[in-house]
C-alpha cells in the first residue's frame, strides 16, 4: 500500500512543480507589456526557465540517494514557493527575473521523484510506473496553460493583486510550501531499511564519476535531451508560436492549443514506459539489427519518430491552418512521450542502486534541449517561425545514430561498465534488459 501512496505523493508533487516552472507561459503576453519585453527576450525568458535545471538535477539526483527523496523534495518545493510568492511582487524587470530563475528550478524535482519510485517498485513494473509518474507529473504543465490563464486571466481582480499574473506567482508559490510539508510528513525513502541503505552507500563521488560517464548514461542523456529537452522547450514557446505565428490575439485560445501539446507529452508518457516493459518482459525483438536489447529497441523506435514528428511541425505550420498545426503539435508530444517514457523505463533498470544519480545526469543534461531549442524557434535569422522545428529535427540526427550505435548487442551488453573515462567495476545490466 505505501508503494502506491509514494506513486501517488510524488506525482502530484511533480506535477504542481510543472505546473509552476511553466506557470509563466500563459502569461507572456500581459509580461511583456508590462515590462516592454521584445518577441526574442520572451524567447530568452523561455530558455532562462531551464538555466538552472541541468546542474540542479544532477545535485538533486544525488542528494536523493544519499538523504533520501522526501527530505529533498520537500526542500525544494518550500524555497520555490517562497520565491514564487516573491516574484508576484516584483516592481523590476530585474528582480523579476532573477525570482523567476529560482522558481524554474521547479523543474529539479523530476529526477528526485525518478529516485523516489525506483526505491518501492520491482524492476518489471518499473517502465510503467515511473511512465505514471513522469507522464501525469509533466501534465502539469498543460494543467497550468488551461487552468492559470482562466483563473487569473484577464479581468481576474483578487483581493491582493490588480494584475493576474502575479496573483498567479503568488497563490501558486502558497500550494507549493504546503505540499512540501505534505511530503516530508508522509513521504518514505525506500521500501526496505537494507535497499536505503544500499542506495545511500552507492552515493560516492567515484561512484558518481563512473556511472556519469558509462556509454549507457551518455547515450540516454543526449537522448533525453531530444526528447525532454524538446518537450521544456515547446511548453515555453508553443503559447507565443501559436499566438504570433498564426496571429490568434486571444490569450486563452492560444494557450489551450499549447496545452494540446503538454497533454500528449504528458498523458501518453506511461504508454511509452509500459511497452518497454512489455518488450523486455516477453523478450521479444522489433529491430533485430538490435537482437536481444529490448527496451533499446522500443527507445531507437522513439527517438526516430521524434526526428519526422518535427518536420511534419515545420510542414505543418507552413500550410497555414493552426487547426492543422495544433494536431502536428500533439503528434510531436506524442513522440516526445514514448521516447521519455523508455529512457526512464531504462534507466533504473539499468542502475537500480544509483537511480538518482544517473536520473540526474540524464534529467539534468536532457534539460539543455530546453535550453537551446527556444533560442531557434525565436531567432531574427529564421525566414518565419515555422522553420525552426525541422531545423532542430535536423540537429538530433547525430544522437539518433549515437544511440544506435550503443544499442548494438555487444556494446549494450557492457554499457553500464565501459566509457567515455575507461572501463571499471560498476553496475551491470540486468539480463532482460
Amino acid at each position: 500500500m505505501t508503494k502506491w501512496r509514494t506513486l501517488l505523493l510524488a506525482t502530484v508533487g511533480f506535477n504542481f512543480s510543472f505546473l509552476i516552472w511553466f506557470s509563466f507561459a500563459p502569461f507572456t503576453g500581459p509580461m511583456a507589456e508590462e515590462f516592454g519585453l521584445s518577441l526574442g527576450e520572451i524567447g530568452v525568458l523561455a530558455s532562462a526557465a531551464i538555466w538552472l535545471a541541468p546542474f540542479g538535477r544532477i545535485l538533486t539526483g544525488w542528494l536523493s540517494d544519499k538523504y533520501g527523496a522526501p527530505a529533498v523534495f520537500a526542500i525544494v518545493l518550500a524555497y520555490v514557493g517562497v520565491f514564487s510568492m516573491a516574484s508576484a511582487f516584483a516592481e523590476s524587470y530585474a528582480v523579476f527575473f532573477v525570482e523567476r530563475l529560482i522558481v524554474a528550478t521547479a523543474g529539479i524535482t523530476f529526477v528526485i521523484g525518478i529516485q523516489h519510485v525506483s526505491e518501492w517498485f520491482e524492476e518489471e513494473n518499473l517502465g510503467i510506473a515511473e511512465g505514471i509518474y513522469a507522464g501525469v507529473g509533466n501534465a502539469g504543465a498543460a494543467a497550468g496553460a488551461l487552468v492559470l490563464p482562466r483563473v487569473f486571466g484577464p479581468g481576474w481582480n483578487g483581493p491582493l493583486f490588480q494584475t493576474n499574473w502575479r496573483a498567479a506567482f503568488f497563490y501558486t508559490g502558497v500550494v507549493s510550501i504546503l505540499l512540501a510539508v505534505t511530503y516530508y510528513l508522509l513521504g518514505e525513502a525506500a521500501a526496505t531499511e537494507e535497499r536505503r541503505q544500499a542506495t545511500a552507500d552507492s552515493a560516492t563521488l567515484k561512484q558518481w564519476v563512473h556511472t556519469a560517464t558509462r556509454y549507457g548514461t551518455v547515450a540516454l542523456a543526449l537522448a533525453y535531451v531530444m526528447s525532454f529537452g524538446l518537450e521544456l522547450s515547446m511548453n515555453g514557446w508553443l503559447a507565443t508560436y501559436y499566438r504570433e505565428a498564426f496571429d490568434t490575439s486571444n490569450l486563452v485560445l492560444a494557450s489551450t492549443f499549447a496545452a494540446t501539446f503538454s497533454v500528449a507529452a504528458g498523458l501518453l508518457r506511461p504508454i511509452g514506459g509500459y511497452a518497454s516493459d512489455v518488450l523486455a518482459r516477453k523478450e521479444r525483438d522489433i529491430l533485430p539489427v538490435f537482437e536481444g536489447r529490448y527496451r533499446e529497441q522500443w527507445t531507437f523506435v522513439s527517438l526516430s519518430f521524434i526526428v519526422a514528428a518535427m518536420g511534419v511541425m515545420t510542414l505543418a505550420g507552413l500550410s497555414g491552418a493552426v487547426l492543422i498545426a495544433v494536431a502536428a503539435g500533439f503528434l510531436v508530444g506524442m513522440a516526445c512521450a514514448f521516447a521519455e517514457g523508455a529512457i526512464f523505463a531504462q534507466v533504473p533498470a539499468m542502475f537500480p542502486n544509483s537511480s538518482g544519480a544517473v536520473a540526474g545526469v540524464v534529467g539534468g543534461v536532457g534539460t539543455v534541449g530546453g535550453i537551446v531549442y527556444p533560442l531557434v524557434y525565436s531567432s531574427v535569422l529564421l525566414p518565419n517561425l515555422h522553420v525552426g522545428y525541422a531545423i532542430v529535427g535536423a540537429t538530433m540526427v547525430p544522437i539518433v545514430l549515437l544511440n544506435a550505435w550503443v544499442y548494438r548487442p555487444h556494446v549494450a551488453s557492457r554499457a553500464t561498465v565501459d566509457g567515455f573515462l575507461g572501463s571499471g567495476s560498476g553496475p551491470t545490466l540486468t539480463d532482460d534488459d
